[in-house]
């Protein structure tokens, strides 16, 4: 212990002699959250054992998974919440797989068309549509019309839509579709598929002619019974002059007929409860259409959720690029809404973005409570894992500190507060943990997001860091 207090402490001096190139009120406040972080070395260079704390407050979803695979039935709701480590999915579909291949595939869970709000999401489902769609997310300022609910993302539209969703991994076809909308208006229907309507019609027949050498517009005028006014007119021309192999469109009042194909769709009928709007197929689904249901003047999607008939784990994962707890926190309907999803855990992954803005680690929590007090508060009883924020650097050279602090905080807090603790910042190496990981291929050029093989990293040594506390737990219920 006490080679590694020397040798943190000689990294944290040269550390600072580096910080002089900075402009005095980040050194200052990154130095200061240094010395902050050398109160509980162990948040900060050692490496850890990949544990959970306090897992006392998990007991209720441990019991609850024991019960799924004991019984083979049921179902398990996480919810995992955070910013762009997790909108992508990598980190959470890793965790998902994991979960669901040992205690069952519950279904895809909540999913939302980022490809319409023009962002990154899941790899598991893809949304095409014909309409154009507003988006405004939970980092901007709140502005009025824009009904930010759980995706994090309002997405809405004034036009007439179909709105095709297709599952790209097969192992997330599903039986359930839930719809969420702001106070579960009743905006779409849906169809399982479409034909097509083929309608005969008569269009201007189109005549085109390659000029000839020696020919002139007169005789062309001549040869199709039209002036040489309407050949100019049809063609923009300003001039009589023509060359050979150029082309000219020859206006005609002649009419072909030609066969009009449209799509069509049946919708389907949907059931609702106080917080949805769901379709369920006996059959399982890969692909359906949302559809405007009646004429409105817009239409809002906060999201979906794909569940199948089987028992085991959905894995919600919720992200939004460059959010914070406190965006979250200022959409009162993101906890409103939080019910459909019927989390029985709540894994929350913020605190980078907090760090980019200097955030003291006293803020930070007190976001953090704030956030936890409106979760409980939507869906009493709910459990809450929260996972301390990764490490990164500032200006990719100096050790971002602050999210230092904010693992120790929250490490300090868990059992006041009654969460469960995985500490990230440790196992990927603590405070001077980049340049190990930027060797190993595990994190981007920028120094604060991480690479593919990095999201996955983490979501293997959670899994594993979970799965070891479910054993204990059915070690020491069994006895």
């Amino acid at each position: 212990m006490y080679s590694k207090l020397v040798t943190l402490l000689l990294l944290l001096l040269a550390c600072n002699g580096a910080m002089a190139q900075v402009a005095d009120s980040t050194k200052v406040e990154i130095a200061a959250e240094a010395l902050d972080s050398l109160a509980d070395i162990d948040t900060v260079d050692i490496p850890g054992l990949n544990v959970i704390t306090n897992a006392e407050a998990l007991r209720p979803v441990l019991e609850k998974l024991y019960r799924i695979e004991m019984q083979n039935a049921g179902k398990l709701n996480i919810v995992h919440i955070g910013d762009s480590h997790i909108q992508a999915d990598l980190m959470t579909n890793y965790i998902r797989k994991r979960l669901q291949k040992r205690f069952g595939n519950g279904g895809g869970g909540f999913t939302f068309p980022h490809q319409l709000a023009r962002t990154n999401g899941s790899y598991n489902t893809r949304f095409k549509s014909n309409a154009s769609w507003k988006r405004w997310r939970n980092i901007s300022p709140v502005e009025e019309g824009f009904e930010v609910g759980l995706s994090g993302i309002a997405l809405e539209t004034r036009e007439s839509f179909v709105v095709e969703l297709n599952v790209r991994d097969s192992v997330y076809d599903f039986n359930t579709i839930k719809i969420i909308t702001p106070n579960n208006e009743d905006d779409f229907d849906v169809a399982t598929s479409s034909h097509t309507v083929v309608l005969e019609s008569t269009v201007p027949k189109k005549i085109v002619h390659r000029i000839k050498n020696g020919e002139v517009l007169g005789s062309i005028a001549e040869k199709y019974g039209v002036s040489i006014t309407e050949i100019k007119r049809a063609n923009g021309m300003k001039n009589d002059r023509i060359r050979a192999g150029k082309k000219l469109k020859i206006p005609t009042d002649e009419k072909v007929k030609r066969d009009v194909r449209r799509s069509e769709f049946t919708p389907l009928q949907l059931q609702s409860d106080s917080l949805t709007h769901y379709y369920h197929s006996d059959k399982a689904l890969d692909k359906i259409y949302l559809l405007p249901h009646g004429k409105k003047k817009q239409y809002n999607l906060s999201g979906l959720v794909l569940e199948n008939d089987t028992p085991g784990v959905l894995y919600h994962s919720i992200g939004v690029n460059g959010a914070k707890f406190s965006d979250y926190n200022k959409y009162p309907l993101f906890f409103k809404q939080l019910p459909a999803l019927q989390p029985d855990l709540i894994v929350v992954s913020l605190g980078t973005n907090e760090s980019f803005d200097k955030m003291n680690a006293d803020n930070y929590m007190a976001q953090l409570a704030t956030f936890i007090k409106n979760a409980r508060k939507s869906c009493p009883g709910v459990s809450v894992l929260v996972i301390t924020p990764p490490p990164s650097m500032f200006r990719r050279r100096y050790p971002n500190t602050i999210v230092a602090s904010y693992a120790k905080a929250i490490i300090q807090q868990e059992t006041e507060k009654n969460y469960a603790t995985w500490d990230l910042f440790t196992e990927f190496g603590g405070l001077f943990g980049v340049p190990k990981n930027a060797k190993k291929g595990l994190i981007n050029t920028d120094r604060v997001h991480y690479t593919k093989p990095g999201y996955e990293k983490q979501g293997r040594l959670f899994s594993d860091a979970f799965i070891k506390v479910y054993e204990a737990y059915k070690t020491n219920r069994d006895k």
